[in-house]
This record gives C-alpha cells, structure tokens and sequence, in this order.
C-alpha cells in the first residue's frame, strides 16, 4: 500500500486551473506537515508550498504565490493544491510529501514520505 498518492494532474493551457489531490492510503495526513513539491525535467526538486498541523499554518514558495492555494481535509485523509492562472514553467512532475518535524520545512530532505507525482503540463 502506498504511502501517498497524488491525482488530477492533466494538460492544461496557459491562464487556465487544475487541481491535485493527495490521498494517504497508508499515512493519517492529520499527524503530518504536508507539502506539495514539483520537479521539472533537468531541474532539482523546487519547493511548492506546505500546511502545517494546525490550521492556518501555511507557507508558498515564490514562484507560485498569489496563484496556488494549499488545503487539508483531515476526515478526508487528504490535501489538495488549487492550481490558478497556470503558467507554461509550471510544467512539472508535482508530489506530496509527508513531514513529522516542527515548523514549515521547504527542504526535501525534511520530508519522510512521498508519492510517485502526478504530472502537469501547461502549453503556451
């Protein structure tokens, strides 16, 4: 059983909106920071955002303030990543991932559990 697995990913065109869900078959996501992160094809890991424990705990990364909004539903066991006015260098390979340390953590290395992405692609 996977520990996360990420959905809604698709093709989209410049200016338009997708959302991606995270599931946590084999996590409770409530005992977790959750963050999203995305990897373009020849480029590191880059930072998406993060939602804490506690509601309203939440950090974005610069590329994609003012655009994306992260979310949690607890009883769903789920997170979400409400993607708008989508941009062609948003294309990636989006993940969650999974993090027990304290505080809003932008660092990979922070996160213990991942899912295997869900890609987005945003033509021009």
């Amino acid at each position: 059983q996977a520990d996360l697995v990420e959905s809604g990913g698709g093709l989209v065109q410049a200016g338009g909106s997708l959302r991606l869900s995270c599931a946590g078959p084999g996590r409770t996501i409530s005992a977790y920071a959750m963050a999203w992160f995305r990897q373009a094809p020849g480029k590191e890991r880059e930072f998406v955002a993060v939602t804490g424990r506690s509601a309203g705990n939440i950090l974005y990364g610069d590329s994609v303030k003012g655009r994306f909004t992260v979310s949690r539903d607890n009883p769903k066991n789920a997170v979400y990543l409400q993607m708008n006015n989508l941009k062609p260098e948003d294309t990636a390979v989006y993940f969650c991932a999974a993090s027990t340390a304290l505080g809003l953590n932008t660092a990979p290395s922070s996160y213990l559990y991942w899912g295997q992405g869900t890609r987005v692609t945003v033509s021009s």
